[in-house]
């Protein structure tokens, strides 16, 4: 008797099915990527020259220098200011912005401006944006919470749209069967299928804010960044590495917390 019912194997379709197109792709990747390092300077004499370099750095770097505390400290405790003031401007302004630039319920006109608007806020990197709002305002912790909140702003707003976009519209359209309002709408046929992704989404700005922190006081946009640079720069090795340290234990911390609040939410 033959076997009839032979198993067949199921294998996942190639992403470019055209086999010859596949592999003029293949052959143009690498060559592109062979260039790029050679274009770079990328060369292992290099880095056999940089690697004493690097150990004397690092064993500079120990132990760690925690007489200046109080400076760690403040600095530490601004960032954690700044993120958390960023982070909830961000979240309430990210409503209507994601409200706006969601196309299945939002105007065009309306739409394309929301969406012009995250493009512009998610284009710039922090630090850009930091530096153009310290020339504006100032050094201090005011820059910084404004280049969080811009930069968070288009991130959250930019998330918060797609999972709106990709809601249930039956249930949208039984609250609107009920004569509701569009305000009504929203918030009885859009709002309860968003809410978790909106609470995950803001526990996790929370944490990319704080990290974010920590580079923009860089350029003087405040928290504990300013002093990390400082130190660098008068070579005090061993105090950089106790701030590196302090801000390591509290993103830590804030991921501890994260976790736990994102699994009472599941």
């Amino acid at each position: 008797m033959s076997d009839t019912g032979a198993s067949t194997v199921w294998k996942r379709d190639h992403f470019i099915k055209n086999p010859i197109l596949r592999w003029i792709v293949i052959l143009v990747g690498s060559a592109y990527l062979i260039y790029a390092i050679n274009d770079m300077n990328f060369n292992l004499d290099r880095m056999r020259t940089g690697w004493p370099r690097a150990v004397d750095f690092f064993q500079r770097m120990f132990p760690p220098d925690y007489s200046r505390w109080t400076m760690i400290y403040k600095g530490v405790f601004e960032s954690l200011q700044m993120a958390i003031i960023a982070t909830t401007v961000s979240i309430f302004l990210a409503i209507p912005l994601s409200l706006a630039a969601a196309a299945n319920i939002s105007v065009k006109f309306v739409y394309v401006i929301a969406r012009a608007f995250i493009v512009l806020a998610r284009s710039f990197p922090p630090i850009l944006v930091a530096i153009m709002f310290v020339k504006a305002f100032g050094f201090g912790p005011f820059p910084g919470i404004l280049t969080l909140s811009f930069t968070a702003l288009g991130f959250m707003g930019k998330l918060l749209a797609e999972a709106i976009e990709n809601i249930d519209k039956g249930q949208v359209e039984a609250v609107r069967a009920t004569g509701a309002n569009w305000f009504k709408v929203q918030l009885y046929g859009v709002a309860p299928q968003v809410l978790p992704r909106y609470v995950g989404l803001s526990i996790y700005l929370l944490d990319i804010n704080l990290r974010a922190s920590t580079i923009i006081g860089i350029v003087g946009a405040g928290g504990i960044g300013g002093a990390l640079f400082n130190a660098f720069h008068r070579y005090e090795y061993d105090t950089a590495l106790a701030i590196l340290i302090a801000i390591i234990v509290i993103v830590l911390v804030m991921e501890f917390i994260s976790s736990k609040v994102r699994s009472r939410l599941q």
